[in-house]
């Protein structure tokens, strides 16, 4: 710890004598809207926004973010590849290579199916009654911890992973999976643009026959970092310390909730 505290204080030495910030790139999601997605080449959404203007008070940072796909954004964390990531769930014991921030946002996990899983069972306890679908996530979500994924198991539910929300509502639409679980928020927002644009090959019909048929426990979205390779991050600490302090600040102030309605606009 002495020596990662001397390094430390060496790095900001130089970097200030030199006038310059220190330089780090964080990762955000590149297909979670409206949390955090790319469009029209540039990395946007509620949590990206979050984390920008966290970053901006925090002016001994060079701060860059960029999109990666989330599953590909956790072996980079898992290997210290990469120095953050947002926006993990806090399952500690499932990634222990992850160190989280103070929460971000909550966001309410939500079980939708289709009409034609409705018209053959009654759904109304999880995952009971949800035993031997095939049930849609987005890659590299975990649905829950050990517990979870045992009770999963022993009622013969089938996970079936797919990148993005986008990708698994129109799975959803056209019948090659049962359900999907995801936050409220980002499946109303995708269904919305698809209802907007439209989709080839997919029936409009098939969005009003999406039903939600379980509310599943709430989760709050953190800022990640790898807890590997310490020695290539010098200031981690220091940097989780004041960018704790920044989300607090902005939640005090209200800064977070602007930026969740100002991203709810239609």
């Amino acid at each position: 710890m002495l020596m990662l505290t001397a390094a430390l204080c060496l790095f900001i030495a130089a970097s200030a004598q030199v006038g310059a910030a220190i330089p780090l790139v964080i990762y955000g999601d590149d297909d979670y809207p409206p949390y955090s997605y790319v469009e029209h080449g540039q990395l946007k959404g509620i949590y990206t926004e979050i984390v920008r203007e966290a970053a901006q008070s925090m002016p001994q940072y060079a701060v860059q973010l960029r999109p990666v796909p989330w599953k590909r954004g956790l072996l980079m964390l898992q290997t210290g590849e990469a120095f953050a990531l947002y926006p993990p769930y806090s399952w500690r014991s499932e990634r222990p290579y992850v160190r989280y921030s103070v929460p971000l946002l909550m966001e309410q996990l939500v079980v939708l199916c289709n009409q034609d899983v409705l018209a053959r069972r009654a759904l109304r306890q999880w995952p009971a009654d949800y035993g031997g679908l095939h049930i849609g996530v987005n890659a590299g979500f975990l649905l829950g911890d050990a517990a979870q994924t045992a009770s999963m198991r022993a009622e013969k539910i089938v996970i079936d992973p797919a990148k993005g929300t986008r990708t698994n509502l129109l799975k959803l639409m056209r019948g090659r999976i049962d359900c999907y679980v995801s936050d409220r928020l980002s499946a109303q927002w995708e269904l919305q643009r698809i209802r907007r644009v439209g989709q080839p090959g997919t029936p409009m019909q098939a969005l009003q026959t999406i039903q939600e048929t379980a509310q599943l426990a709430s989760q709050q979205g953190h800022l990640g970092f790898t807890a590997r390779q310490p020695a290539a991050y010098p200031y981690r600490d220091d940097f989780i310390e004041q960018f704790n302090a920044a989300i607090v600040r902005m939640q005090h102030s209200g800064a977070i909730r602007r930026i969740v309605d100002r991203a709810l606009l239609p």
